[in-house]
């Protein structure tokens, strides 16, 4: 029952395990959101704390769009088991350092994930695919544009509380 039932999905068996590993990501995405969103209330980064539990919460919903497809499409997604959470950073920096390489490698898998789709024919899943293309365009930028801003302020003096202030203007 199990082989037909795999045979009858809309969705080609190796997208879905690349999909599964994608919520993996990104619920590990959400948790490490968290963790950052927790050390930047810990050393007075109040405004960065409300930045990253919006990036946390955000990240599930990424989590429960792809699993809620993989049910639609007749797949079976995987609830993640997430461990390994940095709750240690260097500086507000560093957690804005390590944000934009989690967003790269995210970009990186959503790319891979689409290639392997369209090589087997899964259009499905390549255009499912589409809103997350545009979506890390987005998140990359906006942490790309927190570093610049970070660079041009500087983190001497008072420049650490500009830089929280002024990360309100990335909260939607």
């Amino acid at each position: 029952m199990k082989d037909i039932a795999r045979q009858s999905m809309s969705i080609k068996v190796e997208s879905m395990d690349l999909l599964n590993d994608q919520i993996k990501m990104e619920a590990k995405a959400s948790a490490s959101y968290l963790a950052m969103a927790s050390w930047c209330d810990q050393n007075g980064f109040f405004t960065s704390a409300k930045f990253f539990y919006k990036q946390a919460e955000e990240e599930r919903e990424h989590m429960m769009k792809i699993f809620n497809f993989l049910i639609d499409a007749g797949g079976s997604p995987y609830s993640p088991e997430v461990t390994k959470i940095n709750h240690d950073y260097a500086s507000i920096v560093d957690v804005f350092e390590t944000t934009l390489e989690h967003e790269i490698a995210v970009t990186k898998s959503i790319h891979n994930i689409v290639v392997k789709a369209r090589e087997l024919g899964d259009i499905t899943t390549e255009r499912f695919l589409d809103w997350f293309v545009m979506e890390q365009v987005e998140e990359e930028n906006t942490i790309r544009d927190i570093l610049d801003m970070i660079a041009v302020t500087g983190t001497d003096g008072v420049g650490l509380q500009l830089i929280d202030d002024h990360i309100a203007n990335w909260i939607a």
